[in-house]
């Protein structure tokens, strides 16, 4: 597996990496790449670009 890096802001990894040992994540990066999966899989099903822009925006990820 390959990964690539991000940033993110401070307090968000460090609220990630209590939530992550708190559900038993072995990781950080483990936690978020579950949760981006998790939300990933919502849009999988989406027949249209359209559709998934609705469902984004249900998500409150675009306006």
């Amino acid at each position: 597996m390959f990964g690539t890096k991000i940033k993110l802001d401070k307090d968000l990894i460090a609220k990630v990496k209590k939530y992550a040992d708190i559900a038993g994540y072995s990781s950080a990066e483990e936690f978020i790449t579950h949760a981006l999966e998790k939300e990933l899989a919502q849009l999988e099903d989406a027949d249209s670009e359209e559709e998934i822009r609705k469902r984004l925006q249900g998500l409150g990820y675009i306006s």
